[in-house]
Parts: structure tokens; sequence; C-alpha cells
């Protein structure tokens, strides 16, 4: 079938009218061009919607993306507010502790300086009474042996001359009243 056409297509060119050019490289030329301008004119319509279609969805996924982009970054602004707040409130919540952590060591400091005057004075007042209790003892002691070595003189007898001597001086002390 393509020899047929071939043969009539030479035939006709060798006549004067319409006919095909065999050759290829014209040819090929030519018919690419008659098939663009085929396909730029029946296409124009139906490339058009498609390209149409197409730029919308592109504009309409580029829109969504700076709407999504703008709305991270609105997101993204809220959230490093509240990571200041934050951050602001864990220093003011360290500065609190610490002013606490300080009043509460005064507090421990003053308390054990309290305790440890009155365990001063504790101390100070069971040595004063260990001492006059000493001392009670010490008199008591000094006034046993006193009385006891009067009353070994006692016993012993008093010569007559120490009786007089001793009557002499309770009557001069009696006068001197």
């Amino acid at each position: 079938m393509i020899s047929n056409f071939v043969l009539l297509a030479s035939e006709a060119g060798e006549s004067s009218g319409i006919g095909f050019n065999t050759d290829i490289l014209e040819t090929n030329v030519i018919n690419l061009v008659i098939v663009v301008a085929f396909l730029v004119y029946a296409g124009r319509g139906f490339l058009g919607k498609i390209l149409s279609n197409r730029l919308e969805s592109i504009q309409s996924a580029i829109g969504d993306a700076e709407k999504r982009q703008k709305e991270a970054t609105d997101k993204l602004a809220v959230q490093q507010g509240k990571l200041a707040q934050a951050k602001t409130e864990a220093d003011n919540l360290r500065k609190q502790a610490e002013t606490d952590a300080k009043h509460a060591a005064d507090l421990i400091l003053a308390t054990v300086d309290a305790d440890i005057a009155r365990l001063r004075e504790s101390a100070d007042q069971e040595i004063a009474t260990e001492q006059e209790r000493v001392i009670v003892q010490l008199r008591q002691q000094v006034a046993d042996k006193a009385l006891a070595s009067v009353q070994s003189y006692f016993d012993r007898g008093l010569s007559e001359s120490t009786q007089i001597e001793l009557i002499d001086r309770s009557i001069a002390l009696l006068s001197s009243d």
C-alpha cells in the first residue's frame, strides 16, 4: 500500500500539479511546521485550559503555603513570647527561692544564736548554782569542824585562867556597846 502511495506521489511530481517532495530534509521540516501549527491551532483551547488549571493550582498551592507560613510565623511568635514569659517567671521563681532560702538561713542562724545564748545562760546558771552549793557545803564543813573543835576544846575543859580571860573579854565587849 505504501508502495502505491509512493508511486502515485512520484507520478504526480513529474506532472505540473500538486505533488509530494521526496527530499527527506525538506519534507520533515515542513511536516514538523505543519504539525506544530496544527497543534497550536487545534490545541490552543485544550492546552490553554490545562495550563490555566495548572497555573491556578500552583497559585493556590503558593497561597496555601504562604498562609501556612504566616500561621507558623504567628505561632512561632506566640511560642517565643510564652518562652520569654516562662523564662521571666523562672527567673522570678529562682530569685524568690534565693530570697526565701536566705531568709530561712537567717532565721535558722538567729534561732541557733538564741539557743546558744540560752544554753550559755543555762550553763552559767548551773555553774553558779553548783558554786553556791559547794560554798554552802564548804561553809557547813567549816562550821562543823569549828563546832567539833570548840566541842573538843570544851570537852577538855577550860582552865581557870582561860575562863577569867573569856569573862573579861565578854565584859569588855558588852561595855563597849
